[in-house]
This record gives C-alpha cells, sequence and structure tokens, in this order.
C-alpha cells in the first residue's frame, strides 16, 4: 500500500495552503485557535467564502456541484484546514444528509435540497438521540403515521442533543412508522422542516455555559410524504450510511496536530520548579504519549484513504478512527487544563463570545480552556458511543 504523496498532491497541498492563508478572516482563525465560541454568522460566512472558490463541500463529486477531489486531496484539504485553524464545514447538511440524498433520495429531492445545503441557503440538524435512545438508536419511539389520504405523516414525539438545532432550516429525522416491526427493521427517514407548526425547540445548557444542543418536541406535525427518503421502513439503512460518514470526520487528524502544537506551546510558557513545564520528564512523557498515538491515527486514516480506492462507502474502519480520534481530542483537552492548573477554573463566558478583548483573569490562553475540556467530554459519545463502536469493529472485523 504506497501512502507517499505524489507531485501532484504537494502542488494541491500548496495551493491550499496558500488560499488559507489569503482567504481565512483573521478574526475568524483567531477564535478557532483560543478555542473561542464560534457564531451561526461565524459558520455561514466561512461556507459562503469556501462557496466562491467552489470548496463548500469537499467530498462532494463534480456532477453535484462538488470540486470531485480524490480521497487523497481531500485528506490533505481537512488536514491542512486543521492546521491554520479554519472552521468547520457546515457538517449536518453537507457531510451527512447530502450523501444520503445522493445515493437514496429521489430526483425532486436531489434537485430540490442539494443546491440549498451547497450554497449555504438551508442549514440542516440531526433527529437522531431521544431519551432513551441514544446509542441504542434503533430503539427510538418517535411516531410518524400516514394519514388516510397517504399525503404525509403525523409526528409526534422528542428528539434530544439536537446539535444547533436553534439555527436549523430543516432536520433530517428518524421515526417509527411501523411500531409491530422489530427494532431496526420500522424506522423511516423523513426530511423535516423546522418552520413546520407543532415543533418546539428548547435549549439545554450544557456545563461550558453554552447552547449547543437541544430538545425538540413534535406535537402533531404534518411531513408529506414526499419528504421521506428511499422507502418507508427502511431508515435503518439510509441511518446506518450516514453515520459512516459522520464517524470518518469525527478523527479530526489536522485540528489534533495544532491542538498539539498549542498545548505545547502553554506548557513552555508555563513553569514548575523555575523551568518549563514541558521539560518535566513526567509532563513530557505524557504529551509525547499523545504524541505518538496522533501519530499512529494519522498514518492509520492514512491507510483508510488509501484503500479506499475502490469508492465504496465507509465501514468499519470509520469506528475504529472515531474511537482514536475522539480519544486523542479527549486526552489533548485533559492536558491543557492540567498545564495551566487554577488558571483554567474561571468561566469567563464574556470572553469566550467574544465581548471583550482579554479574559478577566488576565491569561488569555488559559481562560476557555476548561470549558473546552468540558464541552469535548462529548467527543466519545456522538456519533455512536465508542463502546459501541467497538460492538460494531468485534461484529464486523472480528465476526464476533
Amino acid at each position: 500500500m504506497d501512502l507517499d504523496t505524489t507531485p501532484a498532491d504537494d502542488a494541491f497541498r500548496a495551493e491550499i495552503r496558500t488560499w488559507l492563508e489569503a482567504n481565512l478572516p483573521h478574526a475568524l482563525r483567531d477564535k478557532v485557535l483560543n478555542h473561542k465560541r464560534l457564531t451561526r454568522d461565524d459558520l455561514a460566512s466561512w461556507h459562503a467564502l469556501l462557496g466562491k472558490r467552489g470548496w463548500s463541500a469537499p467530498a462532494w463529486p463534480a456532477q453535484w456541484g462538488g470540486p470531485g477531489w480524490t480521497e487523497t486531496q481531500r485528506h490533505i484539504w481537512d488536514a491542512e484546514c486543521g492546521r491554520i485553524g479554519a472552521p468547520i464545514v457546515l457538517p449536518f447538511g453537507v457531510s451527512m444528509v447530502a450523501p444520503v440524498l445522493m445515493k437514496y433520495g429521489s430526483e425532486a429531492q436531489q434537485r430540490r435540497y442539494l443546491p440549498r445545503i451547497l450554497s449555504g441557503e438551508d442549514w440542516w440538524c440531526q433527529g437522531y438521540s431521544e431519551p432513551g435512545s441514544g446509542s441504542d438508536l434503533a430503539s427510538l419511539r418517535t411516531r410518524a403515521v400516514l394519514n388516510p389520504e397517504g399525503d404525509h405523516y403525523v409526528v409526534n414525539g422528542q428528539k434530544t442533543w439536537t446539535t444547533l438545532g436553534q439555527h436549523a432550516d430543516m432536520m433530517f429525522c428518524l421515526v417509527r412508522t411501523d411500531p409491530e416491526a422489530k427494532k431496526q427493521e420500522g424506522i423511516s427517514f423523513l426530511l423535516i422542516d423546522m418552520k413546520t407548526p407543532g415543533i418546539t425547540v428548547r435549549p439545554i445548557i450544557t456545563l461550558d455555559e453554552d447552547r449547543e444542543v437541544n430538545e425538540v418536541f413534535f406535537e402533531d406535525v404534518k411531513v408529506p410524504v414526499e419528504n421521506r427518503v428511499g422507502e418507508e421502513n427502511r431508515g435503518w439503512t439510509y441511518a446506518k450510511y450516514l453515520l459512516g460518514h459522520e464517524r470518518t470526520g469525527i478523527a479530526r487528524v489536522g485540528a489534533s496536530n495544532r491542538e498539539l502544537a498549542f498545548l505545547k506551546g502553554v506548557a513552555l510558557k508555563q513553569k514548575k520548579n523555575g523551568k518549563p513545564l514541558l521539560e518535566d520528564p513526567v509532563f513530557a512523557a505524557r504529551v509525547a504519549a499523545v504524541e505518538i498515538e496522533l501519530m499512529a491515527l494519522e498514518v492509520t486514516a492514512e491507510r483508510v484513504i488509501a484503500a479506499a480506492a475502490n469508492a465504496r462507502g465507509p465501514g468499519p474502519e470509520a469506528s475504529m478512527l472515531k474511537i482514536k480520534g475522539t480519544e486523542i481530542q479527549q486526552a489533548l483537552t485533559e492536558l491543557m487544563v492540567d498545564a495551566v492548573g487554577p488558571l483554567a477554573a474561571p468561566f469567563d463566558v464574556p470572553f469566550l463570545e467574544g465581548e471583550r478583548e482579554h479574559a478577566a483573569g488576565g491569561d488569555d490562553d488559559a481562560a476557555p480552556l476548561a470549558a473546552y475540556y468540558f464541552n469535548y467530554r462529548k467527543t466519545s459519545i456522538y456519533g455512536g458511543s465508542n463502546e459501541i463502536q467497538k460492538n460494531i469493529i468485534a461484529q464486523m472485523i472480528l465476526g464476533l
């Protein structure tokens, strides 16, 4: 398996790096590099900038308006965006529901929704998890009943942990359409307009004092039958396909390399016994252990990319990347907090949200780190918990 880059790949990397350096707004880059909170306008404006260059959907084929990049080029793009501190591309539309629509959606759905996702006109959210149905997603209870005329579903139920749902125009949602069938066999995949009467979005204030996730309630919500993707009761197939794409992106090797560099910079500034903390043998060993794990993850990701030449969808290897990628992300945030100690304790929300230039405690690097640490406890849970990913590997790779 050849993991070496070609001269064409090197030229592509140089092109990407030059463009990012010239076009990523400094204020936006500063927010990412310094762990400040991004607004809806921040993400939307970056999406629009990418759209002008034709890069707002890096993984899309040219036939749908994407750049038609190879797997290697997409990997280079992710690495360079992570290195420089670019915000993520709006994930729920571009990277999740769009691949499902390309593979399973009707021509009318593709014609309507894909251009709106590409332009950023529609902001999407994910309606998967429910109270009591997280990693055991197939146990979901939100019901969709087809009306007697057969032209729309009536949806009742609740979704939870809906990321950025307060901004969303549309939701892709799993609903139970056959309560008598086996768990996985009675689920359908609906596209729901969030402005439909009967939908209530309620914020969940998280431990880092942010409103990132929400509860969403459905009370007699009417969804046109043409908004069902694929066949009725086949939604589990489409959901698994979507989750494969989500888990592949969760590894975030480029961003973790950037955060490793940030960690080393912080540890060089902090002192222990009059010397930089990074020179302390115990702390240095912890940093080295994470760095080795990250190097191994990067090589594993490159092996997965090299093996994807047959253009098949993500398989169980996505679970491997998800597990190790999120473990490394959490380890990095833990080391950052350990490095600055009590300086990370205050939750300076006005500073995190850009309402003032400097932190109240006087250390701009340390002030966001506790909130950052708490927020990243989620990474081993969302997209299917890491325990579930280990079951997938056991079943699909080891045959257990």
